[in-house]
């Protein structure tokens, strides 16, 4: 008999703090070793271009993403997503969906996990530096864990006109930045585009993976002076570029990452001391893809 899947082709709207809540139990059930987190693997092309596949199991629910990237000739690579949800009961696929937006909602709202764990409580100057739709969902992410009271942006091309509304728009990043509490940085920069090492203690900085070729938002050589925090801790340090290059040239050691989400939500590591700048990396999780899949399935 024929399985019909059903197929999610843009994703509905759903509310911050559904998503926010289904990170924050789906992270917390990985500490707890009742969901399944494995490494990412990455398929080389022959033509050139990658598939990055994102595994995980939540409960009942086995999910992958996969994720082509796609060089094209004289124009913008190709990059699309789609995850697959299976019943681990039946072995029935329940549910196909274009990732697209998700991969936006999901990596948001990661990051504004940290936030919250790693922020301090009266955080009140947040800086954004990007302008596209991965920066504006950070923004609104961030908003929904701390009242913040200065809101600044920064994109090479962006005018105060287009910036999203309550939104003062900086000159430069170094501008942005400049006595911020919390620093989301949300741009395709295959190199640093910030100083991390000269905000103020306990400024958070946090970062996301992007398809340029071993891209870092900060300099490796940064990561020894600050107080460092992945998504995941046995897969972050091994595909961060920055925490790639610093081990390899030994100016960092993983066993100096403070600790992840899981342990971030469950209490299993230290919180910023207030010493240093605090930088939050992640890579992007099949969890956090299938958590948000999983919303979308509920009958």
């Amino acid at each position: 008999m024929s399985t019909r899947i059903p197929v999610v082709a843009q994703l509905p709207r759903l509310t911050t703090n559904d998503v926010l809540d289904a990170l924050r139990t789906a992270f917390t059930e990985l500490a707890a070793g009742t969901a399944v987190q494995p490494p990412q693997t990455v398929m080389p092309l022959p033509g050139g271009g990658d598939v990055i596949t994102y595994q995980a199991v939540i409960g009942d629910a086995y999910g992958v993403k996969v994720s082509p990237y796609l060089p094209q000739l004289n124009r913008s690579a190709v990059v699309t997503a789609w995850t697959l949800v299976l019943s681990t009961c039946t072995g029935r696929p329940l549910l196909l969906c274009d990732a697209h937006t998700l991969t936006v909602e999901r990596t948001a709202a990661t990051s504004a996990l940290a936030v919250d764990r790693l922020a301090r409580p009266d955080a009140a100057t947040l800086a954004v530096i990007g302008s596209g739709t991965q920066a504006r969902a950070h923004l609104r992410y961030a908003r929904a864990v701390r009242d913040f009271t200065s809101l600044r942006m920064y994109g090479r091309e962006l005018v105060q006109a287009d910036a999203p509304e309550g939104v003062a728009v900086a000159r430069t990043a170094e501008e942005a930045v400049a006595g911020a509490d919390v620093v989301l940085l949300c741009t395709s920069a295959a190199e640093p585009v910030i100083d991390a090492t000269a905000l103020a203690p306990g400024t958070v900085v946090t970062s996301i993976s992007t398809n340029a070729p071993r891209a870092h938002e900060i300099a490796p050589e940064a990561l020894a002076d600050l107080e460092v925090y992945g998504d995941y801790r046995p897969t972050v340090t091994a595909a961060a570029c920055e925490m790639v290059l610093a081990a390899e040239q030994g100016m960092w050691s993983p066993e100096h990452l403070r600790g992840d989400l899981p342990e971030l939500l469950t209490g299993g590591c230290p919180l910023a001391s207030g010493e240093r700048p605090v930088f939050f990396r992640s890579i992007g999780l099949g969890i956090e893809d299938l958590a948000i899949a999983r919303l979308l399935a509920r009958p």
